[in-house]
């Protein structure tokens, strides 16, 4: 494991998640992951270095908020629900991972290697000891030294785009959950610091990061049968081979676009194992902050419902792309305020 960065000294521990299980869908998991961090008293968070003046903090913020809002709509929609500092906090979780996942799938992705993510990771560093390297990294910079965010999931993130240049099947779905953690888990991990647990909270702190971690890997696995078509025109799948096999399919189908009845029946399976994940985080997310509570709930509602999508369009995800329109995420802010304080 990877040491932390002075400023923020809560390391976050390992843990096994072992042996969730749902009787519908069989689902067993059973993968080692990075989870809460456990208490160790107060922290006294270091001084903002003085060279950033407010007003370019207000523009480095605001270049993360436009980019969110661009490319996360849904996401971008939740933040709108949460406090001034929390929004800005989580715009610039949001940047820094989109700018991971760019070194790999984004424009300049042909010129991808080993040494570029390490020296993604040493800039990492440089951000995290108040030393960004540029605008946007500066906005994560104040977001770490005015929240105890911990370094380790953004290192893991990292590692997670190091996978994505090395491997594009998945033998079984322990190789993809663990995939799943690295991308996308590793986002729940970083915002729980933001979001805040509520002081008269009844349950742990380890629950919690674990709901978190479950919200993550939801989404990820909804992203990945939202996105079976785009992906495998870049010849991958993340799907589980031997899920595949068992229903008689391989990459052949996905790459021939024929949506067959055991393309059906084994896309049911997989939108029964997402929600799963979503059922699990909503555990966790009643025991956050209030003042997060609402926007937390509401994009887990509405990115639970790109699955209602796909069973909309009968399974087929290989010629269409599930989507929630604007007037159905509107129409689910007041649910999700309601299940935020019931």
């Amino acid at each position: 494991m990877g040491s932390t960065c002075s400023p923020i000294p809560k390391p976050l521990h390992t843990s096994i998640i072992g042996r969730l299980r749902t009787r519908k869908s069989g689902i067993l998991v059973r993968a080692q992951v990075t989870v809460a961090p456990k208490s160790s008293g107060l922290h006294t968070l270091p001084e903002l270095p003085k060279q950033f003046h407010p007003a370019f903090l207000d523009e480095a913020y605001e270049r993360c908020r436009k980019l969110c809002a661009e490319y996360a709509k849904t996401f971008y929609l939740g933040t709108l629900l949460m406090t001034e500092e929390r929004q800005k906090a989580i715009w610039a979780i949001y940047v820094w991972c989109r700018r991971t996942d760019e070194l790999v799938d984004g424009p300049n992705a042909t010129y991808m290697s080993s040494a570029v993510l390490d020296w993604w990771k040493e800039r990492l560093q440089d951000v995290f000891d108040g030393r960004p390297y540029d605008m946007l990294d500066a906005a994560l910079t104040d977001t770490v030294f005015k929240f105890p965010i911990d370094i380790k999931p953004f290192r893991d993130m990292i590692e997670g785009m190091r996978m994505d240049t090395r491997k594009c099947r998945y033998e079984n779905f322990q190789e993809l959950y663990l995939y799943c953690y690295h991308v996308a888990g590793t986002v729940g991990l970083m915002s729980v610091p933001v979001m805040g647990i509520a002081p008269d909270s009844s349950t742990s702190a380890q629950s919690i990061y674990n709901a978190a971690l479950c919200l993550g890997i939801g989404n990820q696995l909804t992203n990945i049968l939202r996105d079976v078509r785009e992906d495998a025109l870049r010849g991958r799948v993340y799907l589980p081979q031997d899920e595949l096999a068992q229903f008689g399919l391989s990459d052949e189908d996905i790459f021939s676009r024929k949506v067959t009845d055991s393309w059906r029946k084994f896309m049911k399976q997989q939108i029964t194992r997402a929600r799963f994940y979503f059922n699990m985080a909503e555990e966790g997310v009643s025991h956050l902050n209030k003042a997060s509570r609402w926007p937390v709930w509401s994009s887990l509602m509405i990115y639970r419902q790109i699955l209602d999508e796909i069973e909309e369009n009968d399974y087929d995800n290989l010629t269409k792309r599930a989507y929630v329109g604007r007037t159905k995420k509107l129409l689910t802010l007041p649910l999700a305020y309601s299940r935020a304080f019931s």
